[in-house]
């Protein structure tokens, strides 16, 4: 492998690395939900608030829990395709 692939290789690494540290956290529900998604796309956490919570409406918890994750997965896709853009371009030359 040239050297140039090498470094470009060893910057991938670097920025998955880095994407494993990166956590987003969003809420839903004006609070009652607060999820936290890494990076990698993985789901960290979900907090719930029961005071904020009406148990008698639990269809709304599942309603608030949906959006959260789907929008801390949404956002962490966000951050981990600026992370990887500039490395992107010179991936083709590796052969992959």
């Amino acid at each position: 492998m040239a050297f140039d692939q090498v470094k470009m290789l060893n910057k991938l690494r670097k920025a998955q690395s880095d994407l494993k540290k990166e956590i987003v956290e969003v809420e839903a529900g004006d609070g009652a939900v607060v999820v936290q998604v890494t990076g990698e796309l993985k789901l960290k956490s979900v907090k719930i608030d029961p005071a904020l919570v009406d148990l008698e409406d639990i269809a709304e918890l599942e309603h608030w829990i949906e959006i959260a994750v789907r929008d801390g997965l949404a956002k962490a896709q966000e951050i981990a395709a600026e992370k990887m853009k500039p490395l992107m371009g010179g991936l083709g030359s590796l052969g992959l």
